[in-house]
């Protein structure tokens, strides 16, 4: 278990800090969402029902959405785009251990590079192709909820319920969504350019702390 730990410890830790994270938004966002049903006159819920809830569901996804959209454009775009000087960035005057050929004898190789074929050329993209997908099936969520808590409220309201055409154009979804996106874009273009600059000792994502500015990759 010592072992275990100390080998996943990375993981592990940021595991937790989202358990605790989604506890505190679902016991928060709960005592938020029975102030929003008392100003409308709807009758209050149980915990359990609230996290099925559009106003869970749709903070939930709507979060996870811009997280995983970001990560999958990063990944994609550190392909072909280059930062001079940033540890982020592949130093394109050099050939980078990423951009080789995989391997197949080469020993400890994950299975799909052994078998080769339609395998091989799944695996090479594997990890855009689920970060692609989480962030498509977070983005239908955040629809989801996010259209169930605008028919609720109107429902609340005397109003008629919005149909999931019109609502795929409606200010308030698309609000919700750059919102979001345009600070995980602000927070790739921070690290981006800070790691020129700037270091920390002992982590992977600066440079050595002696590197000149001018140097490219960790």
């Amino acid at each position: 278990m010592k072992k275990f730990f100390r080998n996943n410890s990375l993981s592990v830790c940021f595991a937790v800090l989202f358990m605790l994270s989604l506890f505190g938004q679902a016991y928060f966002g709960y005592e938020e969402y029975l102030k929003e049903l008392s100003d409308l006159g709807g009758a209050p819920v149980g915990f359990w029902q609230y996290l099925s809830s559009g106003h869970f569901l749709q903070a939930t996804f709507e979060n996870w959405e811009s997280e995983f959209l970001q990560m999958a454009l990063f990944v994609v775009l550190t392909i072909f785009l280059q930062q001079k000087g940033s540890s982020e960035s592949k130093d394109f005057d050099k050939e980078e251990e990423v951009d080789r050929e995989p391997d197949p004898s080469r020993k400890d190789a994950p299975w799909p590079v052994r078998k080769g074929g339609w395998m091989l050329a799944l695996y090479r993209h594997s990890l855009t192709i689920v970060l692609s997908f989480l962030f498509l099936a977070s983005f239908a969520g955040h629809f989801y909820g996010s259209l169930k808590d605008e028919n609720l409220q109107r429902a609340l309201k005397g109003l008629p319920a919005e149909s999931s055409g019109t609502y795929s154009v409606d200010s308030r979804f698309w609000f919700e969504s750059f919102q979001n996106w345009q600070s995980e874009f602000l927070s790739i273009f921070a690290i981006i350019i800070l790691s020129i600059f700037l270091r920390q000792k002992g982590s992977p994502q600066s440079k050595p702390v002696d590197a000149p500015n001018s140097e490219t990759g960790g």
